[in-house]
């Protein structure tokens, strides 16, 4: 529940947080209700590549090297191992459209970035 009033806000972004919501169509909702008529809403997330090899190797370095590389630098793999596992279970970025469709938002679009391992999001209200 975001401090705000209703309709009061032109623009929200949201960087890499999405996914750590305890409900992801609450925070949609709760993102749609503080934008003004004809405000936007930016979610930047992580997102799982269109590319099925591509996909591959990126869960693959993901679950397996990145862990090891974080825990080898940081003295803690649990950090680096909370990532991709959040990633995965993130709606693929059709289905976070559609939710945002149906919370309201309109003009939905994504664009995929850095070969689909992260999208942007965007849609009006």
């Amino acid at each position: 529940q975001l401090p705000v009033r209703d309709g009061s806000l032109d623009l929200i972004t949201v960087a890499f947080g999405l996914r750590n919501f305890a409900n992801y169509r609450r925070g949609l909702e709760e993102m749609h209700r503080v934008l003004k008529p004809g405000g936007m809403a930016a979610i930047l997330e992580f997102s799982t590549p269109p590319n099925p090899a591509f996909a591959w190797l990126y869960n693959s370095y993901s679950m397996k090297i990145l862990p090891r590389i974080g825990a080898a630098i940081s003295g803690s793999g649990e950090a680096y191992s909370y990532l991709p596992a959040s990633v995965r279970k993130f709606p693929r970025a059709q289905a976070l459209a559609e939710e945002m469709r149906a919370v309201g938002f309109r003009e939905v679009r994504f664009e995929y970035l850095t070969f689909g391992i992260v999208a942007l999001h965007t849609g009006v209200k």
